[in-house]
């Protein structure tokens, strides 16, 4: 993760929250879909959210697993500062690490391994070495879910989805300025085509993968270990 793409969301903090619904056109489904593919086992879970931010799709997950144990790590100072104001008062069981999760040495296994709109800023050799290590540290009967952003099957499908994007933001009322920054943190992203991402899933040893939601250039990836 580059020091541009850390920038980018430190500014943001303060706002990203309110502006998530009018910026995903599929908000509900998108969040909504990754939350339901985590199982409840019957026991308490430990959940790690990578790149979690504010904790949106941690936020997303606790009504369902109030018992479970999250550490959420993300490399932007601010967007955990945000993320520890929303679940303060709460009596949820929260860790909150700052540090590049792609490089960062986790000690400890998982039950289930959790990720939105993160790991399409790695470049596609980083996203294949990710996807290996976070199957190294899932324990066995765990998966993991990425909310994500992916390519489009040609240049065709990218503009398609591009001008479809550009036109559901134009008609949400978001501010201008609000829009502009949006268009300048997609500037970095780095998105790779979904059955790509499935195959690098297989390919890592989870032992099925699939893209079980996508809207567009939104996806949602689901992988069993």
């Amino acid at each position: 993760m580059n020091d541009k793409v850390r920038t980018q969301f430190d500014a943001a903090a303060k706002d990203y929250d309110r502006e998530r619904k009018q910026l995903i056109p599929c908000f509900d489904d998108f969040y909504g879909t990754a939350a339901s593919l985590v199982p409840s086992s019957g026991k308490p879970l430990s959940i790690l959210d990578v790149g979690a931010g504010t904790g949106l799709l941690t936020s997303f997950l606790l009504p369902r697993l109030p018992d479970a144990t999250y550490t959420l790590i993300d490399f932007s100072e601010k967007m955990l500062e945000q993320a520890r104001e929303r679940f303060k008062g709460t009596d949820a069981n929260i860790r909150y690490v700052m540090g590049d999760y792609s490089k960062h040495p986790f000690e400890e296994k998982f039950d289930w391994i959790v990720s939105s709109l993160s790991i399409h800023h790695l470049s596609d050799e980083e996203k294949r070495n990710l996807f290996a290590k976070l199957h190294g540290i899932t324990n066995d009967g765990g998966g993991f879910v990425n909310a994500d952003q992916a390519a489009g099957e040609s240049v065709f499908f990218d503009e398609l989805y591009r001008s479809r994007w550009e036109a559901s933001i134009a008609a949400s009322g978001l501010a201008e300025s609000a829009i502009e920054a949006s268009r300048a943190r997609r500037k970095l992203d780095r998105n790779a085509n979904a059955w790509d991402q499935v195959k690098w899933l297989k390919q890592a040893g989870y032992s099925e993968a699939d893209c079980v939601y996508k809207f567009y250039d939104f996806a949602v990836f689901c992988a069993f270990k």
